[in-house]
């Protein structure tokens, strides 16, 4: 109990001085300890779940996608039903709609409330998992992963379409069917996911298995990165035009103090 180590001469001390009770000085050390204890484990969850800095709730703009309920986000983060359910979330849109930011954002705030989450580039596991296939531990990878209530898995759409990557993601989909929840997020409608998965087949099952117990977000809205963009292109483009605005008026200056007869000084000096 580090916590306790630390810090019981100076509360015993205090309870000397103040005359706790020895329930109140034992409460008040074992209160700290669990305290820590909690920030410890939400600090390495936090680092386990390799989730993008900076990206919270608080820091999304709720108002730039007007089809994102915020009140449904924050009652998914509240509530518990959906994890234990093995429910799942689906989240569409083009580059730059803040898929990924909303889901770095719900994963912080589950891991907040005692969960555990990884947040990974899909292709990136996939490699992973295929990776252990050729090792012929597939099986015990995938159930490495059962540990985390919540798999994230960003930009499905890159995955490439090969019969051995695909099939090993399709494999950990339909392992955690059910039982542990996925989120998803991806450029394509399923209407497009004929190019992740090379069978058919595979798609509508790996389709019906995702959207079986789903909550899906459409994020149909123009680039986050394409407006910041162009608000900066725009407000360089107002300083130059008052620039412009603001140069002959300085001309008509210079040219009137020319204009002007010498100073008293400068005819004694002449």
């Amino acid at each position: 109990m580090p916590t306790v180590a630390r810090l019981w001469p100076e509360f015993c001390t205090r309870a000397d001085k103040e005359g706790w009770p020895a329930e109140r000085l034992l409460a008040a050390l074992c209160e700290l300890e669990l305290s820590e204890r909690e920030q410890r484990r939400i600090q390495r969850h936090l680092a386990a779940a390799r989730l993008p800095q900076g990206k919270t709730l608080d820091a999304f703009d709720f108002l730039a996608v007007p089809t994102l309920s915020q009140a449904r986000v924050r009652a998914l983060v509240e509530g518990d039903s959906w994890l234990q359910a093995g429910h799942n979330l689906l989240a569409f849109g083009p580059p730059g709609s803040g898929k990924t930011h909303l889901a770095g954002a719900i994963g912080y705030e589950l891991i907040q409330r005692g969960y555990r989450v990884l947040m990974a580039r899909t292709s990136d596991l996939v490699q992973r998992l295929q990776v252990a296939r050729q090792d012929l531990a597939l099986t015990q990878e995938i159930a490495k992963l059962d540990k985390f209530d919540l798999l994230i898995l960003d930009d499905l759409s890159y995955v490439r379409k090969d019969q051995a990557e695909t099939s090993a993601l399709f494999e950990l989909i339909s392992a955690r069917y059910e039982r542990r929840s996925i989120m998803i997020t991806a450029n394509q409608p399923f209407s497009g996911w004929d190019a992740i998965f090379p069978d058919r087949a595979m798609t509508i099952a790996a389709i019906d298995r995702l959207v079986h117990h789903a909550t899906i977000f459409e994020m149909n809205v123009e680039s986050y990165r394409r407006r910041a963009a162009y608000a900066a292109a725009t407000s360089l483009s107002d300083i130059e035009d008052d620039r412009d605005k603001q140069q002959p008026e300085k001309e008509i200056a210079t040219a009137k103090d020319n204009s002007r007869p010498a100073t008293l000084s400068s005819e004694i000096e002449t």
